[in-house]
């Protein structure tokens, strides 16, 4: 796909009129004090996915706010649908910022004040702007969060071209995916999401089966062992759908792939079983099959990251007390607190200034500097993840978020490739 077919598909998708009236503000009429005390019989759903509506970041946040958080979780799919087709069940939408396309222009969420956010100004310019640490430009292959956060207005059903006062969400976490591979087993450096395709593998290879993610890391590797050059690898026509599809028919009768995976615990279970020993791997996975005492290793590929990002939003029947209790919320999120949590998985949290005064100086250095641990490393929930002297893999925050080759996206022909894909996995 030519740039300027990349350019058309983002204004097309911007296209949009808003209908959706929002007050901006407080509806609360009365003394603070009377603010405070019907706050506290606030209650607030927040739905999304299992790695991030987990129920420990409920309860803290309840906690610190003196209302209450209930948190559900769904797959993507189903978390997408819920969102667009039935608004008024949820309150506070946690998604990807891949969901968007199906959700904005719809009018169901609404345009959030950045102006209430108190971390705005921290959060990473790789939303805000499009920018990496270092200042230069991010990858815009695929669906980069940094063109679907900005609205022209509180009730706007399509994305602004620039920085505006309004957010479709306020972003919360994202990661730098690539591959999980079992050293142990492998004996050797693994430096190209190539090997996923590698036939010394044959037997051992699982791939994520959601068409949108496992196709893009089929991409990367097709791509780094030089079999196609896409235009790009979040946004691919018909013609690469059908290269790499037919690829993939072929390696899936030659037996090279195990198994296709499509929840958390199944890939922790292939991985640490030792069925697999090359796949697509979450970062928690990865630190779920290390809690079990079993070697594995998030490789860092020499062709970049598959990137993705996370953000929180509200429900356009928000108002008045509830959607002031949603603002209290979600700068609460952006505090420190869930953004250590999170790093405790492996994810970086989208206000590291607060995230680091969350953590102990070590944690720090380890998660985000890529340094040497200086003591043991623990999970979430305290069980032993890394002892002291490793490296995190991949290494520091910049290594990582900064060689984001693509991002995780909805692809204009989507429907053509769930097709092509549901040929592949039922083949």
């Amino acid at each position: 796909m030519s740039p300027k077919s990349k350019i058309n598909r983002r204004n097309l998708m911007k296209s949009a009129a808003g209908v959706t009236a929002f007050a901006a503000g407080s509806q609360i009429i009365g003394a603070p004090m009377i603010w405070a005390q019907n706050i506290k019989d606030v209650t607030l759903l927040h739905v999304g996915g299992a790695y991030s509506a987990m129920k420990p970041i409920a309860e803290q946040a309840s906690k610190d706010l003196g209302f209450k958080i209930e948190m559900q979780n769904l797959g993507f799919e189903p978390l997408t649908a819920r969102v667009a087709t039935q608004p008024n069940t949820i309150d506070i939408a946690d998604l990807s910022f891949v969901s968007m396309p199906a959700v904005t222009p719809r009018g169901v969420m609404q345009g959030m004040d950045v102006s209430r956010i108190k971390n705005w100004d921290k959060i990473t310019p790789l939303f805000t702007q499009g920018k990496n640490e270092d200042g230069s430009e991010a990858s815009k292959q695929g669906n980069a969060p940094s063109e679907m956060i900005y609205l022209e207005s509180a009730d706007a059903r399509a994305w602004a071209k620039g920085p505006t006062g309004f957010a479709s969400l306020i972003p919360t976490i994202y990661n730098a995916d690539t591959l999980g591979i079992r050293p142990d087993l492998i004996g050797r450096p693994i430096e190209s999401w190539a090997e996923l395709l590698n036939p010394e593998f044959t037997g051992k290879a699982s791939l994520v089966d959601t068409p949108a993610v496992g196709m893009m890391d089929a991409a990367m590797a097709l791509e780094g062992r030089g079999d196609l050059t896409y235009g790009d690898k979040g946004n691919m026509t018909r013609e690469e759908i059908d290269q790499t599809i037919d690829v993939l028919l072929d390696l899936k009768k030659s037996g090279h792939f195990r198994s296709f995976w499509n929840t958390f615990d199944g890939s922790v279970n292939l991985m640490a079983s030792g069925e697999v020993i090359i796949q697509s791997m979450w970062a928690p996975a990865v630190t779920a099959v290390k809690s079990r005492g079993v070697p594995c290793t998030y490789a860092a590929l020499k062709e970049g990251y598959r990137g993705w990002g996370n953000g929180i939003g509200m429900m356009s029947h928000l108002d008045g007390l509830k959607r002031d209790a949603a603002y209290e919320y979600i700068n609460w999120y952006l505090s420190g607190w869930q953004g250590a949590f999170i790093a405790k998985q492996g994810y970086y949290s989208a206000v590291p200034e607060t995230t680091k005064a969350a953590l102990s100086p070590e944690e720090w250095d380890y998660w985000y500097e890529g340094k040497p641990a200086a003591v043991d490393i623990l999970d979430p929930v305290g069980n032993l993840q890394d002892k002291a002297g490793a490296v995190r893999d991949g290494g520091s925050y910049s290594d990582r978020v900064g060689n984001i080759a693509a991002w995780n996206a909805i692809m204009d022909e989507d429907r053509y490739l769930t097709r092509r894909w549901t040929d592949f996995i039922s083949a």
